[in-house]
Parts: structure tokens; sequence; C-alpha cells
């Protein structure tokens, strides 16, 4: 019986993630200067990141909803020891020399790469001490988070994994020192916009638009230089045609390489001028000359419709689209609110993502660090990641109660409608 148990226990098949070795990059991306590890990777979803308004906006946007969203820490029970267990992962959160919003900031570079780093840094809590593995807002002795730094994407070096696929720590190079250096799984947490084949790198949600965003790019770099060259016209010289022999002399050759130059530097700007030879021939024409021709018309192609199509793209991607609405003066306020709601959906799902890593990693850590079994662990929750709409759900709660369907009293609704509300909490009543 024990041999069957060792038999089933044991792993038989792989992930098939492409990786080589135990100490090794992961090579899934079959766009290599995509790769979340190459150096060229980062710089693209840097740059989309860092240049495009409308992949900046997206982002900008998701923080933003994201850094007003609450923050609780539930106990167990309601056991006394079970509520002071949760108090303190809360404080811990509010006692790092970073602020949780900024942590919580820093992990949604997630978002752009795949995947975020954290090393966990602990500390004593033994009071306003001027040591900074012991300083602290409580002096309880007990182990408290320090802070939770990332590790930067382009630092990685390699990833280390176990027989079976598992990971068991990230190598980095990085500034200023640039030695390899080991941060193991266990004194880490990893956070992914996506787990497939077991891959640490996860997907970044840029990847599916980088295409619209590569020619996107393209085509706003070619906009750019017909409009310059619509406004300040196409430089054409016109030259003698023995400069332009191959068999020219070394002056003449000269000359031609330096008229070549003028025609290609023209720009219209405050600095403009050209200085041109002024040369006839023996019946009197000239021999050298400079003009700018324009173009007749507007070009075939409406290139601010075809920019917007990628944009509207780019958005469709993490479902952000909602941001381009109204932009054309098109789109109903019922379509408005159910792709609202989409973007809304897709955000706290990565909220939830960010809570699953700390209450199946971070939290039990840190009980058995302070000596706490993990059988009664508190839970990290988030809040909603927007405001709920008042009037609508006034209506609601109005035909409801028209129904005859029971309301009030009841605790939990009525700390959900203060709460929604803004308002404050129901005070105790004391007798």
């Amino acid at each position: 019986m024990v041999e069957k148990t060792k038999k089933l226990a044991m792993e038989l098949g792989s992930t098939g993630l492409r990786r080589y070795g135990t100490l090794s990059l992961v090579y899934e991306e079959f766009l290599r200067q995509l790769s979340p590890t190459s150096i060229r990777g980062v710089q693209l979803y840097n740059e989309m990141s860092m240049n495009d308004p409308v992949v900046g906006s997206i982002l900008y946007a998701i923080e933003m909803l994201i850094r007003q969203v609450s923050w609780t820490v539930s106990p167990f029970a309601d056991e006394a020891q079970d509520q002071e267990r949760a108090q303190f992962v809360e404080s811990c959160m509010n006692d790092m020399s970073q602020s949780w919003n900024d942590t919580i900031s820093e992990i949604l570079s997630m978002l752009v790469y795949g995947w975020s780093w954290h090393e966990i840094v602990y500390k004593r809590r033994l009071g306003d001490t001027y040591d900074p593995m012991t300083r602290s807002r409580h002096k309880d002795g007990l182990i408290g988070w320090r802070k939770l730094p990332i590790r930067g994407q382009d630092t990685l070096y390699n990833w280390e994994f176990d027989e079976s696929g598992g990971i068991q720590a990230m190598w980095q190079i990085s500034p200023p020192v640039y030695q390899s250096v080991r941060i193991p799984i266990e004194k880490s947490l990893l956070f992914r916009t996506k787990v497939r084949k077991g891959n640490p790198e996860g997907l970044s949600i840029l990847r599916n638009a980088f295409r619209p965003w590569y020619f996107k790019k393209r085509l706003e770099e070619i906009e750019g230089i017909g409009v310059e060259r619509d406004l300040a016209g196409l430089p054409v010289a016109f030259v003698p045609p023995e400069i332009m022999n191959p068999q020219a002399t070394g002056a003449e050759r000269t000359i031609f390489e330096q008229i070549k130059k003028i025609v290609t530097n023209i720009r219209r700007d405050e600095q403009e001028g050209v200085v041109f030879p002024m040369m006839y021939d023996d019946n009197g024409r000239t021999m050298y000359d400079l003009k700018l021709l324009s173009t007749g018309g507007q070009r075939q192609f409406n290139t601010n419709d075809i920019i917007k199509r990628y944009d509207q793209r780019i958005a469709m991607v993490v479902l952000a689209d909602i941001l381009l609405m109204g932009q054309d003066k098109v789109g109903s306020y019922s379509l408005s609110i159910n792709k609202t709601e989409l973007f809304l959906v897709a955000i706290t799902s990565w909220l939830d993502s960010i809570t699953a890593v700390f209450n199946r990693y971070a939290i039990p850590r840190l009980f058995k660090l302070n000596g706490w079994p993990t059988d009664r662990l508190p839970c990290l929750n988030h809040g909603a990641v927007h405001m709920p709409d008042l009037e609508a759900l006034s209506k609601y709660l109005q035909s409801l109660s028209n129904i005859g369907f029971p309301l009030l009293p009841d605790e939990g609704l009525e700390n959900y409608l203060r709460s929604a509300a803004k308002l404050p909490p129901k005070t105790e009543e004391v007798e």
C-alpha cells in the first residue's frame, strides 16, 4: 500500500515549459525581441508604457483605480486571539519603510512585464530605534515586514527550477555592483498576470497590443516625415551631369556629396537657410539650382483614421476601450456601462491574484517566524474597485422593499450601505 501511494505521488510528466536545465531563462515567447527576460523585450515593453499615450493612459487609469481601493485584514474567527493577529498583520502593512500603496504600485509592474518579483525583508519590531532592522511604530518584539522591494525585471539573470519545474529562486545581476545574487523563493513573492506551464514570467497585458502598437508607431513616424515634407517641400537640386559621372574628378565628387548632404538635411525651423553656388554655363543657363516641390493635394489615405483604429485595438486588449469612447461622438450609455463593468472586472481579477499571493505565502511565513500556528490565518481583502452607483442602488433597494423583501434590520447590509456612501460606521449604542 505504501509503495502504491508512493507511485501515485510521483510526477511522471512535465508542463512542457521551454527551458534548459535547472538554471535557465524561459523561451516561451516566439518573438525573441519580446521575450520578457531579454534586454530588448524589457526595453520594448518599457517604450510602450512610457512613450505611447494610449498605453500610458490605460496603465495610469488602472493604477489610480487600484490606489483608491481599501485594504483590510479579516480574522479567521471572532475569538480574541484571531482578532489580535489580524490586527497584527494589518499593522505590518502600515509599518513598512515604503507605504502600502507604493508597494502595490510596484507590484503592478507585472501588468507591463508579465511578472514582478519582490523580496521580503523582515525586521524585529523594537520601537523607534536607529537601526532600520528594528525600527518600528510598535515595540512588541514581534517579527514584521520591513519592506517588500521589487527586484527589477531588467536585472534578471536566470531562473532556478527544481527537477519537477517548481520555481526555486531568481538570480539577479543589477547595478551598481553587478554581482550575481540568488534570491530564494522562500524569501520572495512572485506576482504574475497569468500562470501557464508554471512560467514565472507570466504574460504582459501589452503582449497582444504589440502588433497594433508597432504599426501605429511606424505610421506616426511616416506621418511626421510626410507632414514635414509637405510643409517644407521636397528639396530638389539641379546640378551639371558631369559631376554625377562615375569618371568625375575628386573635386566634382566632393561638390556632389556636399549638395546631397544639403538636400537631405534641409529642415524648416528657426535655423533654416541654404548657401548655394551661383554658376552659369557659356549660354547663360544656371548650372546649380535648388527648389522645394510641394504636393498638389491630400494624401490617398487618411492616416488619422488608421491611427485611431490601432489605438482602439490597443485599448481593446485590456478591455479599456471605454477610455476612448466619446471621441467620435458614438456609443450608447448602456454600451459604456457594459464596457466599464468589463474593465473593472479585469482590474478586480488582478487584485484577487495579488491578495491570493499574500494570503498563500506572505502571511503564513510571517506567522511561522513568530512561532504561531498556521491553521487559523487571517485573510487580506481588497475593497471594491469603484464607487457603486448610489442612484441605481437606491432604486434597487426600493424595488425590493415594494415587493415586501425584508431589508432592515440587517447589520451587514447597513454597514455596506454606509461604506458605499462613504458614511461613518454605526456607533455602538451605550445603555
